[in-house]
This record gives structure tokens, C-alpha cells and sequence, in this order.
């Protein structure tokens, strides 16, 4: 009979999670040599090794990526056990990992987060913040509980529910030639020079499909974040489309001008992820009641 303890299963996820014995061993707050042994009484037991060795560090196998999700669903109900079977009630706690793309992460997270944070003071909210490519790698591997994203998002692992509604902006700084005509026809922008987001980000491929009906252009800068192309842009370094909701400030300063461009679609979604596979337990299930 399998005796698997709630430690060994923690242990395995914390590797899973973080790459070495030490990370999950600090993390947990026990000893390297307690972590591999727990480690190894696990494995021992299933009959089979749950991680490939790999120049230092631990990657999940097939039969580790199998079990993951089953492990965190069990560590989940078995706290949820402890809350109820102590008289807990609805105060939550534990941790919850939430991956943002760039747009949320750095403009829209107080409608991201705040609600819920205010309603679960005790539950310790991790957010990442990366571009949406890299979001959904981390939903794969069960390294986050939920995303949200801006970009299309079609894999059958994960589920997409609408969330908020979003635009990009063309802009240029005052100065800029574009920026002083009353009227802006698509041909104005043969020969424009472009400050795009790097590839893989959810706005570089809305851009890109716009800018695809725009005479040719040139790509001049390619930068990873909003506010490092607000920036070049306010500089004079080019002209960019930008998420709306980066821009406000800059645009009520005066230090950056909203191009009128009707014959662009511009328009996305935002999205919330969840991992089918991944067992929702009362903190998703409260996080998707308040961010909803």
C-alpha cells in the first residue's frame, strides 16, 4: 500500500516548481538531505523516478508532469480540510500565483487583484509578470494557478474566459510630423519609423497585424516593455502602438499625441487562464468570483 505524507508531497512540488533539492528544501524550511530523502521515500514507493537529472537540476518527467497536478490538488484539499475541520469558515490563506502579462501586470493589476486582496487579506498573492508567450508556458507547467493575458490564446490544456476589454493606440510625440496633420490617411505612414514590443508579446502580433495594411515602414527599436516605448517615443525615436491605458498620463502631460487612425482595428480581449487538469479549490474559486 502506497503511503505517500503531505510533506513528500510538497517536497515534490517545490522541486517541480523550482528547479534543485536546496530551492524546495529553503523554501520548506527543512534541511537538503531531509528534502532528498523525502525525495527518494517518495519515488521508492511509486516505483519509479518522478524527475530527469539534468546539468544540476531536476525536470519533471512524463510520469512527474502526470502526477503534478495530482499532487497539488491533493496538498489543496488537504489544507481545505484543516480550514473546515478547524472552524476556519471562509478565512482564507495560503499562497496564490498568478501570472500577468506586461499590460495587466504593470497598468490593470489593481482590477486584477484588489478586490480579492481586500477580501482574503491572509492569502499571499505571487504575481509574474511576463508577456503573454511566456504566461502560458507557465500555466503548462503548472507553475502558476492563473493567468491573464492579452493576446489569443488557443491550446486545449487551458481555458479562456474573457475578462476585460482593451485597445492599442497609434502615438508620436508632439513634434512629430504625423502628430500635426488634422487628418491621417493610411499612405501618411510609408516610411514611418516603428518602436515595437519584442516578439512573442501579445502586442507586438496585434501591432504587427495592423501595421500589415499600413504602407512599409521601418522597425527601428524593439523593447520589452510599455513604458520603455512610451519613452523612445516621447524621445522622438519613432512612433508606436501602445496600449491605451499606458499612455494617459503622458498624453494629459502633453508629452505624447494620439494618432486617429479609424482604419486600424486595434481592439482586444483580455483573458483569464486556468490549466483544465488543475484541481480549483477555494482560492481560485474565490479569486474568479471577485476578478470576474
Amino acid at each position: 500500500m502506497i503511503n505517500i505524507s503531505p510533506r513528500q508531497l510538497e517536497v515534490f512540488v517545490q522541486i517541480a516548481r523550482l528547479g534543485s533539492v536546496r530551492a524546495a528544501a529553503e523554501t520548506l524550511h527543512l534541511t537538503q538531505p531531509a528534502a532528498s530523502m523525502a525525495l527518494a521515500e517518495m519515488e521508492r514507493q511509486l516505483e519509479a523516478p518522478v524527475f530527469a537529472r539534468e546539468r544540476g537540476r531536476l525536470r519533471l518527467n512524463t510520469r512527474g508532469r502526470e502526477l503534478l497536478p495530482l499532487a497539488q490538488e491533493l496538498l489543496e484539499r488537504y489544507a481545505e480540510f484543516g480550514r473546515v475541520g478547524t472552524g476556519g469558515g471562509d478565512e482564507l490563506g495560503g499562497e496564490l500565483r498568478v501570472g500577468a502579462s506586461n499590460t495587466v501586470g504593470n497598468y490593470r493589476v489593481g482590477e486584477l487583484l484588489g478586490e480579492f486582496v481586500r477580501a482574503h487579506p491572509h492569502v499571499s498573492v505571487r504575481l509574474r509578470v511576463s508577456n503573454t508567450s511566456e504566461i502560458v508556458a507557465a500555466m503548462l507547467d503548472h507553475a502558476l494557478e492563473l493567468g491573464c493575458v492579452e493576446g489569443p490564446v488557443a491550446h486545449p490544456s487551458l481555458e479562456v474566459r474573457p475578462w476585460r476589454d482593451d485597445a492599442l493606440v497609434v502615438c508620436a510625440s508632439p513634434d512629430h510630423p504625423l502628430a500635426r496633420k488634422r487628418r491621417i490617411e493610411a499612405e501618411d505612414f510609408a516610411g514611418a519609423r516603428w518602436v515595437l514590443r519584442e516578439p512573442g508579446s501579445a502586442t507586438r502580433s496585434l501591432s504587427e497585424r495592423a501595421l500589415s495594411s499600413l504602407p512599409a515602414g521601418e522597425t527601428v527599436l524593439e523593447l520589452d516593455q510599455a513604458e520603455a516605448i512610451k519613452q523612445a517615443v516621447i524621445a522622438g525615436l519613432g512612433i508606436a502602438c501602445i496600449p491605451e491605458v499606458a499612455i494617459i498620463d503622458a498624453v494629459a502631460a502633453g508629452r505624447l499625441k494620439v494618432l486617429r487612425t479609424p482604419f486600424l482595428d486595434l481592439h482586444r480581449k483580455l483573458s483569464l487562464l486556468l490549466h483544465r487538469q488543475r484541481y480549483r479549490g477555494a482560492l481560485i474559486e474565490a479569486f474568479l468570483a471577485r476578478a470576474g
